[in-house]
């Protein structure tokens, strides 16, 4: 079964609801970065805003 995602948006989430099941994708058309810190100067301060448990 092939699901439709976004060629622009790599993932390997595979506990979102959002993961494309198939391949290492998401399916949103957009996703929303978040950052923890005012100032984000490492990869660690940010996240994927778009998260959702599956």
């Amino acid at each position: 079964m092939r699901h439709d995602h976004n060629d622009s948006i790599a993932c390997i989430v595979d506990e979102c609801k959002f993961h494309c099941k198939d391949d290492d994708y998401c399916t949103l058309n957009q996703i929303k970065v978040s950052k923890h810190e005012s100032v984000a100067n490492t990869v660690e301060c940010t996240d994927c805003g778009s998260f959702q448990k599956e």
